[in-house]
């Protein structure tokens, strides 16, 4: 799962450490690979690991090896070609193929991308370049895996969701902002994807939109257009993936808990967890940051915690978001389609 820490804070710590150190001998490295790929003003804002060990030890983190470890990181760089991008990149020994895999986003991509053609409707960020290059790291051989995306200078939906940005949204932004992304997760889904991370971080704001302009009380008409991104944990519908990775705990479905496949339902639920955040600016369930197991608090969450009730004045989306988190997938909505008649007949209200 993603965004998943260890509870142990000492083992965190040694973790931290050691991602640091070696931090220090990989980001020159790639600086090196994406300088000769031709990119400048290289800014490293996030890179993580995955180990492939089955087990480590707390004592073995601090001296984990750079070849049985894949690193993943965010970069902000310049290129004559494409302007300002968003490099995300992936360094793994061969023998260790990583999951998610960057090919796999990049494969994803172009085939939205081409759905956007066919509709002439952008549902995604287009994919600007894919290169997969072979570097020497201490006599080992590692791939690096890039995929570049433009750069959108107004973030993410998370951003206009923070505590600063959300009491400036009014209700028609916010009905916007549910309605338009409910259109991009119907539309991957018509292409045959289950995107199976849905969350506000993944839905970019295009560059059209000014949002200093939500500062201005006459802007309620402001409708800036949306981008679904991060494809990494994206399956077919008709190949469904035992074990696979499953999202982002905040977000995931009661059966995903149960070790159930995903389903065009598990999105579904997803977006019913960002429709209550857009709406309110929290999402309905919520853990201790103290849980000694995190993952064991969120199960019971989803798993077990009735469905909060909005706000009068978004009294009138509570069907929708009882429908769109029921436990039980049976009774939920069946696809995003149904979500979209019953958010048109808001509209029409």
């Amino acid at each position: 799962m993603r965004n998943n820490t260890m509870g142990n804070s000492a083992s965190n710590l040694f973790t931290i450490q050691a991602l640091q150190r070696q931090s220090k001998q990989l980001l020159p490295i790639i600086t090196q690979e994406l300088v000769a790929q031709h990119f400048s003003k290289i800014v490293h804002q996030r890179i993580a690991q995955q180990n492939h060990e089955k087990s480590i030890k707390t004592q073995d983190i601090k001296t984990q090896n750079i070849e049985n470890t894949s690193y993943q990181g965010l970069t902000r760089a310049q290129h004559p070609q494409f302007g300002q991008v968003m490099i995300k990149w992936q360094l793994s020994a061969d023998a260790y193929p990583t999951s998610p895999d960057l090919t796999h986003e990049a494969d994803v991509l172009a085939t939205v991308k081409a759905l956007s053609r066919i509709k002439d409707n952008a549902i995604a960020p287009p994919l600007l370049a894919h290169h997969c290059i072979n570097v020497q790291i201490l006599e080992s051989s590692q791939q690096l895996v890039i995929v570049v995306l433009p750069y959108y200078s107004n973030g993410s939906l998370a951003g206009q969701l923070s505590d600063r940005n959300q009491h400036l949204l009014t209700a028609p932004q916010k009905h916007h902002f549910i309605m338009q992304s409910a259109c991009l997760i119907a539309n991957v889904h018509q292409a045959g994807w289950l995107h199976n991370d849905i969350k506000p971080s993944n839905i970019l704001l295009h560059d059209s939109f000014d949002s200093s302009l939500l500062n201005n009380a006459g802007a309620s008409s402001l409708m800036p257009n949306l981008l679904l991104t991060d494809f990494a944990l994206s399956e077919r519908f008709n190949e469904p993936k035992e074990g696979s990775p499953a999202g982002t705990p905040a977000y995931l479905a009661p059966e995903r808990w149960q070790g159930q496949n995903a389903t065009v339902q598990s999105d579904i639920y997803a977006f019913g967890i960002m429709m209550v955040e857009i709406l309110t600016g929290k999402r309905p369930f919520h853990i201790s940051s103290n849980s000694n197991d995190k993952l064991k608090a969120w199960a019971i969450k989803h798993c077990q915690k009735p469905i909060p009730k909005l706000p009068s004045e978004y009294s009138h989306y509570q069907c929708m978001v009882d429908k769109a988190l029921a436990k039980r997938i049976e009774r939920r909505y069946r696809s995003m389609e149904d979500v979209l008649k019953d958010l048109t007949s808001l509209d029409n209200r």
